[in-house]
């Protein structure tokens, strides 16, 4: 014991030593357990990698007690087998009502209650079949190539619109946050023209310094507009796929909305900081860049080793156990929250060789980006094909693409659900 001076007045006892000695052998010693992690680390030495305790915990012990914001007690995965393992099993509820933030989050309720009509990624089945089941059609690999065309002349569109602007440009507002946002605007039928309404209330809604109230107040605001679109399209339909669920007759318009909220702002928010943040790992890592540039084919396999890198979904998912379950030689017991660190788990050299090294071209697939599992991104060929589009198109528009400030000049996302930059002025 540290700190402790064992003193002896006389000769040891042998025959006690040496049955010390035995028992030794077969009983191991007791190691204390380790302290709870004390709320999820996102804080980043590098703009690129996850924190550095989230990789020693990953070796040292991938299922740690954490301690949530509210006191309670759960547990904290950083491994990539374990946080497959959780994302896959239905013995582990997606359910609001059950899970507890690992951060303060403003948007997040202590004591949530159980998701609004059409929030479905907070819904076990058969809630979630139920509404899953009515847009699983409309995303699938060949619906989204159908897209490719389009989403090819948007990002034309905004690259000679950022070409007329001149160098120095910011790459997050000219290109990396109007493309998805236009496309997903016209995938649901949402007017373009309302985008700085949307936009800001995302904004507030994902940020971690707003308060309940602020968050609130921009998510019932983007359930009111989208509320108020879903009634006028029911009156007057067009062809977008908020006027198909209307005339499939299965959802009424509170459940339409609430999906309409969640489609939103999953697909602007995260492709316009794969965009962003891609960009300025590719610029930083300039090997890499050029292999992309030599051999446009590289796209496929470059976009799945970027989002395995850089992970941007950095605070959570959540899920709570409804029964107890043997989890990496730990009991979660049911009611217990589990956190899974995506990033964390994506950098499992236990998975990926060399996880730390960014490759475009390992074969990345199999990460966990997207998730996993039954909740697993619905809008995942989406981005990956704006991404393949963006990165190729941006690259070859403009070969001396670079930096217009120092790196550490570039504004992280450190203050967002969602990992990325606020902004990353380039110059060509």
């Amino acid at each position: 014991m540290a700190g402790v001076c064992w003193k002896r007045s006389a000769p040891p006892n042998e025959d006690r030593e040496r049955k010390e000695h035995v028992m030794a052998k077969i009983m191991p010693t007791t190691v204390a357990p380790m302290p709870p992690v004390d709320g999820l680390p996102i804080e980043r030495s590098d703009p690129f990698d996850p924190p550095a305790v989230l990789a020693a915990l990953r070796e040292e012990r991938p299922i740690s007690r954490l301690r949530y914001p509210d006191g309670s007690l759960g547990w904290l995965v950083t491994s990539y087998p374990l946080a497959r393992a959780v994302l896959a099993d239905p013995r582990f509820s997606r359910r609001r009502e059950l899970q507890r933030a690992p951060r303060r989050i403003a948007f997040e309720e202590e004591h949530p209650g159980p998701s609004e009509p059409g929030f479905f990624i907070g819904m076990d089945p058969p809630e979630h079949t139920r509404y899953r089941r009515q847009l699983t059609s409309h995303f699938t690999v060949r619906r989204m190539r159908e897209l490719e065309d389009r989403i090819a002349r948007i990002t034309a569109e905004h690259l000679d619109a950022m070409e007329r602007h001149g160098s120095p440009a910011d790459l997050v507002a000219e290109f990396a946050l109007p493309i998805p946002s236009l496309v997903i605007c016209e995938l649901l039928g949402v007017p373009y023209t309302d985008r700085e309404k949307f936009q800001h209330d995302t904004r507030v809604l994902l940020h971690l310094e707003s308060t309940f109230e602020e968050a609130m107040g921009a998510l019932v605001s983007l359930r009111q507009y989208l509320h108020g679109l879903v009634v006028r399209k029911r009156a007057e339909p067009a062809d977008d796929l908020i006027s198909t669920l209307i005339s499939g007759g299965a959802l009424d318009d509170e459940e339409i909305a609430g999906i309409a909220v969640l489609l939103l702002i999953a697909g602007h928010e995260t492709t316009a900081n794969m965009l962003g943040l891609g960009t300025f790992a590719l610029l930083r890592h300039p090997d890499q860049l050029a292999a992309l540039r030599a051999d446009p084919l590289l796209v496929e396999n470059a976009v799945e080793e970027l989002l395995r890198y850089l992970t941007i979904v950095h605070i959570g998912p959540t899920r709570a156990a409804l029964e107890d379950v043997e989890l990496g030689g730990e009991v979660v017991r049911a009611g217990e929250v589990v956190t899974l660190s995506l990033p964390a788990a994506n950098r499992d050299p236990e998975r990926f060789e060399d996880p730390e090294e960014l490759d475009l071209r390992r074969s990345a697939t199999g990460h966990l980006a997207f998730g996993h599992g039954i909740h697993q991104c619905l809008g995942q060929q989406l981005a990956r094909i704006e991404m393949r589009t963006g990165f190729n198109a941006l690259f070859s528009r403009f070969p001396n693409l670079r930096l217009a400030v120092e790196p550490e000049d570039v504004q992280l996302r450190t203050d967002m659900a969602i990992y990325g930059v606020h902004s990353l002025p380039v110059a060509w």
